[in-house]
């Protein structure tokens, strides 16, 4: 990777070596620039999300909280207008100290054991991204829209009792019908 892209990534870096035991919190602002930094075709644009990381440092591993909130604008399914739509979660994950990097298992991430920073950009990155709802709907609908939206309905919920991640499900039906 360009250099200029490892600098950017590393404002989202936490340093937790030296740093006393107990909870310590950062805050992220995030917006387009973020996403720049992921290869991705995101469904939304201009983001305007907080994530707050609150870490408790133990003796022999850590503990982060990530709680993202704000808004993005999204383009609704039926009118295709853009609106704006909040969007919050917040994930869990213990980050314990190995021989090298693993996030093979999403609670428990290893870490080299010489590192004195974790990046929470990945966390931060897949956290907005689910949180972002599958159909997007606005709020601005008028009767005829809402109609349309109705016959569309049941199709969704079949396709969702299939093993596959609906959300993909979601978009590969809208690229579709469209």
């Amino acid at each position: 990777m360009h250099t200029h892209f490892m600098d950017k990534l590393r404002n989202y870096d936490v340093a937790f070596s030296g740093l006393k035991d107990g909870k310590h919190q950062f805050r992220f602002e995030i917006d387009n620039a973020f996403f720049q930094l992921f290869e991705t075709e995101q469904e939304f644009t201009n983001p305007r999300i907080e994530a707050k990381v609150l870490m408790e440092k133990h003796s022999t591993f850590l503990e982060f909280w990530i709680n993202t909130s704000g808004t993005v604008e999204l383009l609704c399914d039926i009118s295709t207008e853009s609106f704006d739509a909040a969007i919050a979660s917040e994930v869990n994950v213990l980050v314990k100290f190995g021989e090298e990097y693993d996030d093979s298992n999403e609670e428990v991430i290893i870490i080299p054991a010489n590192d004195y920073v974790f990046n929470v950009a990945q966390l931060i990155y897949e956290n907005i991204v689910l949180s972002v709802p599958m159909k997007k709907i606005s709020p601005n609908l008028d009767e005829k829209d809402l109609e349309i939206l109705k016959k569309y309905q049941p199709k969704v919920e079949e396709e969702q009792q299939k093993e596959s991640d609906p959300r993909w499900d979601a978009l590969r039906k809208l690229k579709d019908n469209n």
